[in-house]
């Protein structure tokens, strides 16, 4: 190519590219250009949300797409699918804000819904409002068919508030405070004197809210049906803090994220039993019997749907995990269809709600059975402690206004002091059988061999029966206390008295206190270093020392020696992602034992225990020879020590 041709190109270049600069329209005209673009598209997706149902509308959008028909006229036409409730599909949406002194409650007038719940006094662990309800399209939709044979879903139609009682304002809320009660209507209004009417009762003092479902003027327009569908979901969001080595696994694991664990769908059949889908996993249940509840229960907190004395005729209930935690503040996703009864002679529904936390004596009070969605162990004898023992006392401690702290461990003294007469003889047997050490060495060496083990077990049993020891009195006490132990383990995680309230380097006793974050997880202790945990750790390794020295476990079971020191480090991987308050539990207890134990080592005579033993001599050889009198136990002892001889005689006779 030579120089001309060159020099042409760039010159026609250059006049491509002027052009394009000078036709180019201003910053001005682009904006107005894209302003009138967004009108359009605002008035054809407000006529798209004022049709029939998502997926009706979706389906009727695609197949305009595909005949190349996107006029706003034509996406309106789809209002006519409601046919009688096509004047309740017209309207804007805007949310009516309801403040009480527990809650601050939305209602969006699209569906007529809740669309979010805020509890007053309570924040997440990271210092957010705590929304129990989530806002979403999809909360709550009544789905009936008409007598055309038309399907209606609430969630599409547009209601009119209706506040009526004593509202004040505040902030741009409807204010209601103390023990003041008021109504709000929301009306989905066809004609005059038709309406459908989902009616909200709030109480200024009251986690409740009241729930009508009222069908006015509508008895020739809704379809006579035994049951309506009542589709209610929530996302569950994230309220507590969680072991971050846990996130985004699916784990049912109590010690790794125990507010997974603890949430749940659970619900009261009309026999008064309350049951759950699985705990900390994916699940779904059909209920095809009637139900007088259903709730969507969180570790501390928990919104429930009551059919207030009717009953929901069945249930088709559904519980998700948010997928690999894609939104960290959202936990799991629970969906219930809930069939409500209906009867166009009587076309009112009376329902409640309830939005708050799950404190055991303030869910027992309302006498409606949500006290038992609190998971008190998997045994009758635990979730009795809990309720007849634990939770009394504890609430009653908590009359003093003391620190949290303080109340776990004033209680763990007083559980402890309880049990001090029963615990007595087994820390005196503890004292009496270091004193017997010298002569159980004997024992040890005079049988030594295996064959000889019944026969030396028989010498050590009289030895001890003649210093006052009953192997029994030791083992009883321990047996007392494993329902009471296993009812502290259930209660501390879900008490909400515990939630956020500090003590010493603790700022939150409902879940684990963490003086050195690892940034890395080591399987089934954590990322984290918990200092209570670490205490009670090195308290019970110093306990089982001080027991464990000077006894001769050996020579009885082969490897109990490791076990009972291996003992305190499975506890401290098992407990350092346990709550703050069950870590001071096990602490203050296992401190009062040890130093009760050394305190009466100390104070049982070795004289005393010689003196009985020779007593005990003196006394079986004034008796005639073969009138002692022998327990069954020792009976028995002789009669498979004499077993065990012929059997070993036999095994020499055939070698």
């Amino acid at each position: 190519m030579d120089k001309k041709s060159i020099i042409g190109l760039v010159l026609i270049f250059a006049i491509f590219v002027g052009y394009m600069w000078w036709t180019a329209p201003s910053k001005e005209e682009i904006a107005q250009r894209q302003h009138i673009h967004d009108s359009i598209m605002a008035v054809r997706l407000d006529s798209i949300r004022e049709a029939d149902s998502l997926a009706r509308v979706q389906a009727r959008i695609d197949s305009l797409r595909a005949a190349g028909d996107t006029s706003v006229a034509a996406l309106v036409q789809q209002r006519e699918d409601l046919g009688a409730f096509n004047a309740a599909a017209l309207g804007a949406d805007s949310l009516v804000s309801i403040s009480t002194d527990r809650m601050t409650v939305e209602l969006n007038t699209r569906g007529g819904q809740v669309n979010r719940v805020v509890l007053k006094g309570y924040q997440t662990y990271d210092s957010l409002p705590l929304t129990l309800i989530t806002p979403a399209e999809d909360n709550m939709n009544l789905v009936f068919s008409t007598e055309d044979n038309r399907v209606v879903n609430t969630r599409t139609l547009h209601f009119t508030p209706a506040p009526s009682g004593n509202w004040h304002t505040a902030d741009g809320q409807l204010a209601l405070r103390g023990g003041d009660s008021a109504v709000v209507a929301m009306r989905a209004q066809l004609g005059e004197g038709q309406y459908l009417e989902f009616a909200y009762t709030f109480h200024g003092d009251s986690y409740e809210v009241g729930y009508d479902v009222r069908f006015v003027g509508l008895r020739d327009v809704v379809r006579p049906a035994p049951v309506m569908d009542l589709e209610w979901r929530n996302s569950m969001n994230r309220q507590e803090k969680v072991n971050s080595g846990s996130r985004g696994k699916r784990t049912s694991s109590r010690n790794g994220d125990r507010e997974k664990y603890y949430s749940n769908i659970y619900y009261r059949m009309l026999n008064e039993d309350v049951e759950n889908l699985s705990m900390g996993r994916d699940d779904d249940k059909q209920v095809k019997t009637r139900l007088d509840w259903v709730a969507f229960k969180q570790q501390y907190f928990a919104a429930v749907l009551n059919a207030e004395g009717q009953a929901f005729e069945n249930a088709d209930l559904e519980s998700r995990a948010n997928p690999q935690n894609k939104e960290k503040h959202y936990l799991t996703d629970m969906r219930a269809v809930i069939g409500i009864p209906y009867d166009a002679a009587r076309p009112e529904m009376h329902m409640s709600f309830y939005y708050g936390p799950t404190k055991y004596r303030d869910l027992r009070a309302m006498h409606r059975g949500y006290d038992k969605m609190l998971p008190l162990g998997w045994t009758v004898i635990s979730k009795s402690i809990s309720r007849w023992l634990i939770i009394p006392v504890f609430n009653f401690l908590e009359r003093f206004n003391w620190n949290y702290g303080i109340i776990i461990i004033i209680f763990t003294l007083l559980f402890r002091l309880v049990m001090l007469p029963l615990m007595y003889k087994s820390y005196q047997g503890s004292a009496i059988m270091r004193i017997l050490k010298p002569e159980m060495d004997a024992l040890n060496k005079k049988y030594p061999n295996p064959e000889q083990a019944m026969q030396k077990q028989q010498q050590m049993m009289a030895l001890q029966r003649k210093a006052g020891y009953s192997p029994m009195a030791g083992c009883l006490p321990v047996l007392l206390q494993m329902p009471v132990w296993t009812a502290m383990f259930w209660f501390f995680p879900i008490a909400i008295e515990l939630r956020q309230k500090s003590f010493l380097w603790c700022d939150d006793l409902s879940t684990f206190d963490s003086i050195l974050d690892l940034g890395f997880n080591i399987p089934a202790y954590g990322d984290h270093v918990s200092l209570f945990c670490l205490l009670m750790f090195g308290v019970q390794f110093f306990y089982t020392w001080y027991t464990m020295r000077g006894q001769n476990l050996n020579q009885g079971v082969p490897g109990m020696k490791f076990m009972m020191y291996f003992m305190p480090f499975m506890m401290l991987f098992i407990f350092n992602s346990q709550s703050a308050g069950l870590n001071i539990y096990q602490l203050v207890s296992i401190s009062f034992t040890m130093v009760t134990m050394i305190l009466i080592r100390q104070f049982t005579s070795e004289r005393r225990v010689r003196a009985r033993m020779a007593a005990y001599d003196q006394k079986h050889a004034s008796a005639k020879p073969g009138k002692a009198k022998k327990s069954k136990f020792q009976q028995r002892l002789e009669e498979m020590q004499k077993m065990a001889e012929q059997m070993q005689k036999e095994q020499n006779r055939r070698k």
